[in-house]
């Protein structure tokens, strides 16, 4: 977000998100459990013996099967852009992360740094491919990856690394709901309690903040990148990656629905801009203060209903990623950054 480069305009797209896989990784690897087919989510695929942890062996349904889970993982690798914040939520340090963008320590961004703590996990990278060399040599026991554009064969190199979990749903490759990746997490790692107990406490806070902000129900809002693409400014149409507009209670304004890409964002071209006056608030993820004055030379911009009337917001660098990254620990974050700044805005007409 905020990348100079026009590539950084499809990255949160769920087909602009897909990186191309590596070649044949080595001969060395060794295979492991990949079962032919699904089984029922939540239920272990055999009783667990007396010196095997309760939950253990599991069964984890994927899009491409079910991944055998045999015993309690203690080396675990996230190969996708956001699963080092789901697996530090549940108390599990993964010993492998992957680094999406920000340039954080470690992958790890403000809001994950606590949980963290002193632990110095490989940072993989993924921008030309999954690393199944540099991930094979950590000899992971389990290998996260429901955010990472898995494909089936990337999905069958890895897993000959190490148990495997791929995306939920052919058609959820990446950013799926947060709710679906920490349940597949969870269960993997075997720590179902907690991840049930972790999403009622996530959904709880926006409840809460809903219901001491009734400003915001039923009032429009649109969720916007930081700059023009190609000629367009890029807006999140109502179920992707806006739940923690609509979870607050704001609407997501259907006339941006027109321009919506197939499984994509909706890229609005300049000149029609005054769409955007559908709005009661307009959110901008930007990361710096140059976003906002470039934003302010667009055509059109400064004569926008929200932007004339002081409810056009911006983000910054660290609420933008909390925003985009829509995890356990960022939603969280999200909640206590944004709700002021939302219901100050409403405060503006």
């Amino acid at each position: 977000m905020g990348h100079d480069d026009s590539v950084w305009a499809h990255k949160l797209s769920r087909r602009g998100l897909g990186l191309a896989a590596l070649g044949v990784a080595g001969a060395s690897l060794v295979g492991c459990g990949s079962a032919p087919a699904p089984a029922a989510s939540g239920s272990p695929s055999a009783a667990p013996s007396d010196s095997t942890p309760a939950g253990f062996p599991t069964t984890v349904a994927h899009a491409y099967g079910s991944t055998v889970i045999e015993s309690q993982p203690s080396k675990v690798v996230s190969v996708g852009v956001t699963e080092q914040d789901f697996l530090l939520a549940l108390g599990v340090t993964p010993i492998g992360v992957t680094d999406w963008y920000g340039d954080q320590p470690y992958a790890t961004w403000p809001w994950a740094q606590s949980a963290l703590g002193s632990a110095q996990p490989k940072v993989l990278k993924n921008d030309d491919g999954f690393q199944f060399l540099e991930i094979a040599k950590l000899k992971p026991d389990l290998i996260v990856g429901p955010n990472s554009g898995m494909k089936q064969a990337d999905y069958t190199k890895l897993s000959k690394i190490a148990p495997t979990i791929a995306h939920a749903r052919a058609d959820a490759m990446w950013f799926s709901p947060w709710t679906e990746i920490l349940a597949a997490i969870a269960q993997a790692v075997g720590k179902v309690a907690e991840g049930e107990q972790l999403t009622k406490s996530v959904q709880q806070k926006f409840t809460d903040a809903a219901a001491g902000n009734p400003s915001f129900a039923g009032k429009k809002a649109i969720f916007l990148q930081n700059a023009v693409y190609d000629g367009s400014l890029i807006a999140y149409p109502k179920g992707l990656s806006t739940e923690f507009l609509t979870d607050l209670g704001f609407e997501i304004p259907a006339e941006i629905d027109p321009y919506v890409k197939d499984g994509e964002q909706a890229y609005i071209p300049v000149e029609k801009i005054s769409v955007l006056n559908s709005a009661d608030v307009l959110l901008w993820g930007t990361e710096k203060d140059a976003d906002r004055a470039a934003l302010e030379k667009v055509p059109g911009f400064t004569s926008l209903t929200a932007v004339k009337a002081g409810r056009s917001l911006y983000t910054g660098g660290e609420l933008a990623g909390a925003i985009y990254f829509a995890s356990p620990l960022s939603l969280p974050y999200v909640v206590d950054k944004l709700t002021p700044m939302l219901a100050d805005a409403l405060k503006n007409g």
